[in-house]
């Protein structure tokens, strides 16, 4: 493990949870184009398993966010602690803190992440596999 792979993937998910902020709060456009900017950062087979404990596939995952733009009006996302637990081969692991503020429901989370390395991703990263769990209120 280096310390640049732990830098691209601190840096993957600050960007991607900023396109988030702004597709959900709406101050992000609501095009297709803007859209593939989120979706394309995730592999085909990516999964999701929700703070509500719910497995989703990347079809599902996208096809309701793709219907949920702007319906987090002021959300605010920050992540914190994103620390590289493991790198083998193509696959990186890390765990993080995503912060939620400014919109009625926001729940923090803690998160887990498998990226696979893509030399054409942002960063060389591609979302595989998101495990959250929602922090205590």
């Amino acid at each position: 493990m280096s310390e640049t792979d732990e830098t691209a993937c601190a840096s993957e998910v600050e960007r991607l949870h900023q396109i988030l902020q702004g597709w959900l709060s709406g101050t992000a456009p609501n095009t297709a184009s803007e859209f593939a900017v989120f979706a394309d950062s995730h592999t085909r087979e990516f999964t999701l398993i929700t703070a509500e404990g719910v497995e989703l596939t990347r079809d599902q995952v996208m096809g309701g966010l793709r219907e949920a733009h702007g319906s987090a009006a002021g959300l605010r996302i920050q992540t914190a602690g994103t620390r590289l637990v493991a790198a083998a081969g193509p696959v990186l692991v890390v765990t993080f803190t995503e912060l939620h503020s400014g919109s009625d429901g926001a729940r923090s989370r803690r998160c887990t992440a498998v990226f696979e390395r893509d030399p054409a991703a942002p960063h060389g990263l591609r979302w595989r596999h998101l495990q959250e769990t929602f922090l205590a209120e």
